[in-house]
């Protein structure tokens, strides 16, 4: 299995960001995914969660995250996404796509916004 994030980097307090993690050695359209962060001296936290084609429509958010933040996925492309809006400092962290169900991480790209 790998997971490959990309996409990070440094944004103004604001703007906006897609991140994009691409799956390989998964049937990918089976699993549940999520994206998860990881601020400096901070543990990792949810982010937001997409369900599999079995579980069509299942998406949460934290709560720090609704109404700014959109994950999405393309099976064909076997690609996990997160669109984030109006970025706030706060967001600073490492970002790791997750395999829900076999616990798997990618390697993270980091977003860094400045204020």
């Amino acid at each position: 299995v790998q997971l490959q994030a990309f996409g990070g980097g440094l944004v103004q307090a604001g703007g906006s960001l897609r991140l994009s993690c691409k799956a390989s050695g998964i049937n990918f359209r089976l699993y549940d995914m999520g994206w998860y962060r990881q601020a400096p001296g901070k543990e990792r936290e949810l982010v937001a969660t997409i369900g599999s084609v079995s579980n069509v429509g299942s998406i949460h958010y934290a709560d720090s995250v609704k109404g700014r933040f959109n994950i999405s996925r393309d099976n064909v492309r076997r690609t996990l996404y997160l669109q984030m809006n109006s970025l706030k400092p706060g967001d600073t962290a490492v970002y790791y796509c997750h395999v829900q169900s076999i616990n798997y991480w990618g390697q993270g790209t980091l977003v860094t916004v400045s204020s």
